[in-house]
């Protein structure tokens, strides 16, 4: 299998090893949350979407994007990335605040929700215990440029170390609100439609990832939102015993789940390709940088 295509990233990636964490379901809420904040952003969705009639497979779908990305050939990334630049390039929608006409595809939107899951998966997985340096944590942002370029945005552009993508949400942060729109999401998260037999699960288990992943977000945005958290430390250490929680489920059992992105790469490219933490630990001495993915 050493032919076989690894992706944009490969088993040598920061990504690989930490998109294979359960703890990124809970970090994709997160980016929900983030990404209604920005008042173009969010009223773009709510005038294409229909995700409160179809919340689940709207997340199935950006689950499975990700995965290709992730874990795909080359090909794949490239196809799913040219089907993403398409459906965009053919919405519109209207400024909420002055009417304005304007293009899914506005790469200061794009930069939005891009910088908000990245943000978002690496946030919650070193709260939560995945064990990253700082250098390796740089690298990470650096090799999600590849998303970038995929969806449109020229990768030059985009915050590629920690540093600038913290520089990125300053610079950005006067123009965010908790508008309607973010409210309407607010709302769907915490209690989204289901059948009425799925309602107890709903209120077991959804609301608490829900209430996880709205307790992680930053302080500037649980401010916006005007919904209080807990203290920083107390809600890391819920982010760390639910991380050691659903770490405790064997690999093989969570990566079952669709869409299986994981399990189809590793019959491609071999058994030594499992996503494994240690791995990283194993590579920290020579990520001392920044770098480029593996394979771009």
């Amino acid at each position: 299998m050493a032919d076989a295509d690894p992706g944009y990233f490969g088993p040598q990636s920061v990504t690989w090893q930490l998109h294979s964490d359960p703890m990124m379901w809970i970090a994709g809420v997160r980016a929900l949350y983030l990404q209604a904040l920005h008042p173009r952003a969010v009223r773009g969705v709510m005038q294409n979407s229909d995700f409160r009639k179809d919340a689940w497979g709207r997340l199935m779908r950006t689950a499975n994007f990700v995965g290709t990305l992730s874990y795909g050939t080359k090909d794949a990334a490239e196809q799913a990335g040219a089907r993403v630049r398409r459906i965009h390039a053919l919405l519109k929608a209207d400024d909420p605040v002055t009417g304005e006409r304007f293009g899914i595809d506005d790469p200061e939107l794009l930069l939005w929700v891009h910088c908000a899951e990245i943000d978002s998966y690496l946030s919650v997985g070193r709260r939560s215990g995945f064990r990253l340096s700082d250098a390796q944590a740089d690298r990470y942002v650096d090799e999600h440029r590849v998303d970038a370029r995929l969806v449109g945005l020229d990768p030059a552009g985009v915050p590629g170390t920690v540093a600038e993508l913290a520089a990125y949400f300053d610079s950005v942060r006067p123009q965010l609100a908790a508008t309607a729109d973010a409210r309407d999401v607010d709302d769907f998260l915490r209690r989204p439609p289901t059948h009425p037999l799925l309602i107890p699960a709903r209120e077991l288990v959804w609301r608490r990832v829900a209430r996880l992943a709205y307790a992680s977000l930053p302080p500037y945005a649980h401010e916006l939102y005007g919904r209080p958290v807990p203290a920083e430390r107390t809600v890391n250490r819920w982010l760390t015993f639910t991380g050691t929680v659903l770490r405790s489920i064997p690999a093989t059992v969570r990566w079952q789940l669709p869409p299986r992105h994981i399990l189809k790469a590793v019959a491609r490219l071999g058994p030594g390709s499992r996503p494994a933490p240690y791995t990283l630990r194993r590579q920290a001495a020579i990520l001392d940088g920044p770098g480029r993915a593996h394979g771009q």
